[in-house]
């Protein structure tokens, strides 16, 4: 998730021409969806035999942050910010995710510990967390016709046939458990069932992309919260952290993980995005990448921008220690200036033809991150998910392979989860490890 508040946040859009070998010969995709190759079936057609596929099997987009959005613009409250009618600014409303086909989602409980407006420590993380967990529950209790929390994969497909959208609690940061076991197991029962074992802020026992590396990936207690995880059924995420951190995970962990939003370092070389050395163990683990919509982590020439940016934002800062509204005017006039790239439907799609290619099928699925920064040509809020689907079914993705990628493979990575969270459990009680132990 990328949220314009914290840390030195990068924000760029790129567009890269995508070709694809068909029949020996290189085609080059349609721009954003919308043009058919010459003899191709029409790309209106490829839009209803999407709809119609959203309709057979729940999308369940991995990372949609709604519920910051009531953080930052309405002091959590969800009369000001009321998702019945679409809100400026926002991505998501109850008619719009309707018009996209989706069947469920991992709203995204998030509290920032740096920056301006962030909590001021780790410890308060732990009560805003709560917030906004507080916030996505009474998100269903003012919408119950429309919303139900799902606590298992077969909550999901459930809730999926009765007509309603289901979500699940992703908790992005293992800041907001503050080095305890038992703040983990308390955030599992209220819903929570994946974290995000950092965001771009450093933490005590676990490496982020951000950052230089600390621990070399995992501190003890690190090792220790992912198998703390693996024993209440958690999916552990992997998004945001370092790649050696990426590396621990999958040597400790024995359920699938996830990226609940992230995408491949092939497409986009920076150090948020997945090496082909880490895809290439999630058929082994089961896990599964869900391809998010972030323009700067799509194409090599976000990555160019986002970097050009970042720096400008590191000079204005040293220029203005003490006047963030002058680094902020000043970034303004720097960002008129250097208009972005541009991404489209086919660059997200060029991502999801990678990891088909190093992971396989059955590893890919779907976490947007809107209303966290996502914004891509053909996929700017949540209505247009069917405009990926077709382009995929474009490009020759079978019916069988799209399912899977709408919510198939990660229903099958959470029932893996729930399956040996029944085996540990039997074997061993909760763990009672303190980090001052693990650490000396």
């Amino acid at each position: 998730m990328v949220k314009l508040r914290a840390s030195l946040v990068l924000c760029g859009l790129a567009f890269v021409a995508a070709t694809i070998a068909v029949g020996g010969r290189i085609s080059t995709p349609a721009d954003a969806l919308g043009q058919a190759a010459p003899g191709a079936q029409p790309a209106d057609a490829f839009l209803e035999r999407a709809r119609a596929l959203h309709r057979q099997v729940p999308l369940i987009d991995g990372h949609n942050d709604y519920p910051f959005q009531l953080r930052q613009k309405a002091g959590r409250d969800l009369e000001k910010l009321d998702i019945t009618q679409p809100q400026p600014g926002l991505a998501t409303d109850i008619e719009r995710l309707k018009r996209g086909g989706v069947g469920g989602m991992f709203f995204s409980a998030y509290a920032p510990i740096s920056g301006q407006g962030a909590l001021a420590d780790r410890h308060e993380a732990v009560r805003g967390a709560l917030e906004q967990i507080d916030v996505i529950h009474r998100i269903t209790e003012r919408y119950p016709n429309v919303f139900e929390q799902a606590l298992t994969a077969d909550d999901m497909e459930r809730i999926f046939k009765s007509g309603k959208m289901g979500w699940f609690i992703g908790l992005e940061g293992g800041h907001h458990i503050d080095s305890s076991l038992g703040a983990l197991r308390m955030f599992y029962r209220l819903g929570v069932r994946y974290m995000t074992l950092t965001w771009n802020d450093r933490i005590p026992w676990a490496d982020t992309f951000f950052f230089p590396p600390e621990h070399g990936g995992l501190t003890p207690f690190g090792e220790a919260v992912v198998r703390e995880m693996n024993w209440l059924g958690m999916l552990v995420d992997i998004s945001h952290v370092h790649a050696e951190t990426m590396e621990d995970v999958l040597r400790i962990s024995e359920a699938p993980v996830i990226f609940s939003h992230g995408s491949t370092r092939a497409t986009a070389d920076i150090g948020r995005n997945a090496p082909d050395s880490i895809l290439k163990q999630l058929p082994k683990n089961g896990g599964v990448m869900m391809v998010f919509f972030m323009q700067q982590y799509s194409t090599e020439a976000g990555v160019k921008y986002a970097a050009a940016q970042q720096a400008e934002r590191q000079r204005l800062a040293a220029g203005h220690p003490t006047d963030q509204d002058a680094v902020r005017a000043a970034m303004e006039v720097w960002q008129k200036a250097n208009p972005v790239p541009r991404v489209t439907v086919a660059d997200i799609a060029d991502n999801i033809d990678h990891l088909r290619q190093v992971a396989g099928i059955d590893h890919i699925g779907l976490g947007s991150d809107f209303d966290g920064g996502a914004n891509v040509v053909g996929l700017e809020d949540v209505s247009k998910f069917p405009n990926l689907t077709a382009e995929l079914l474009r490009r020759g993705y079978s019916d069988n392979d799209i399912k899977k990628i709408l919510g198939l493979n990660v229903l099958r990575a959470l029932r893996g989860a729930e399956a040996v969270a029944k085996r540990l459990q039997k074997q061993r009680p909760a763990s009672a490890a303190l980090i001052e132990q693990l650490d000396k």
